[in-house]
């Protein structure tokens, strides 16, 4: 084998491995969040390994029920959740 083979085969297994090893992270954080617009409400759980990263998360997932269209969306993930509550798993 050429020398570029051998690089390119030992490049592509150290990518596989990083990226495996990056998916498999378990998640830090846990956190439920509630979140009130335009009159209704809805709570939903995200997981991430900050609890920055958990909570926006569970607040993209709740406007995604509660907002229609990507201006509602925005104005929903400005508005600040009725209810958090994080804890470490």
């Amino acid at each position: 084998m050429s020398k570029t083979s051998v690089a390119t085969i030992v490049f592509l297994g150290v990518f596989i491995a990083l990226v495996v090893a990056l998916s498999l992270r378990i998640p830090q954080q846990e956190c439920e969040v509630c979140v009130a617009f335009d009159g209704e409400s809805v709570c939903r759980t995200a997981a991430s390994g900050t609890r920055e990263a958990a909570v926006e998360s569970a607040v993209t997932s709740a406007c995604g029920t509660l907002a229609a269209g990507m201006t509602e969306s925005i104005r929903c993930q400005n508005t600040p959740p009725l209810r958090t509550t994080c804890r470490e798993r």
